[in-house]
């Protein structure tokens, strides 16, 4: 299920975790619709998303960006490329956030049946001559406890930590939210 990773999760998550009552079948449709959208618009690509590159040693950040928060939406996501143009690999090793308590970094992936998300304590390994996309539906960053929700039109300013190149401060735009575009909640 290949599209699964470049889809708009709106709330999707939340609602399972809030309502238990939401069946497995109805959340596969709705991944599947949510999906067929987003093929049709082409969005949820992060490559194509907002802003200017910022280079730290050897890394190219680009394409960051999150979505505004729905009504009551305890948690919001944050994308971005990072491109490694040096001979020896890195890592993002953390994220920080003056408007969340804490930012932590995610995985989405398909298991069996099941999409689940789980906390990367690791990192993210950003491999020599590569990139690497934080994207939705799959890596990105988790805002939690922010301290004012996120609004269509802000900005988000986030500090990176990588293992090797350090830190960079990037400003994450924050679009609509909702499934016609790049997504996290």
């Amino acid at each position: 299920m290949k599209t699964i990773t470049k889809i708009a999760l709106s709330g999707l998550f939340i609602a399972a975790a809030v309502m238990p009552s939401i069946g497995t079948a109805s959340m596969q449709e709705t991944f599947r619709v949510a999906a067929t959208d987003m093929n049709k618009t082409g969005a949820g690509d992060a490559a194509s998303a907002h802003g200017v590159a910022v280079k730290v040693g050897d890394l190219e950040v680009s394409g960051a960006f999150t979505k505004a928060m729905l009504p009551g939406q305890p948690v919001g996501g944050g994308y971005f490329t990072v491109r490694n143009n040096g001979a020896a690999d890195d890592r993002l090793v953390s994220a920080s956030s003056p408007i969340a308590g804490t930012v932590e970094l995610h995985e989405m992936a398909m298991q069996g049946q099941v999409m689940k998300m789980r906390r990367l304590d690791g990192g993210i390994a950003i491999p020599a001559g590569k990139t690497v996309e934080l994207a939705p539906g799959g890596l990105h960053l988790m805002f939690m406890k922010v301290t004012e929700p996120f609004k269509n039109g802000g900005k988000v300013p986030v500090t990176l930590t990588f293992e090797k190149a350090g830190k960079v401060d990037i400003t994450l735009p924050v679009g609509a939210a909702g499934p016609g575009g790049h997504q996290h909640n």
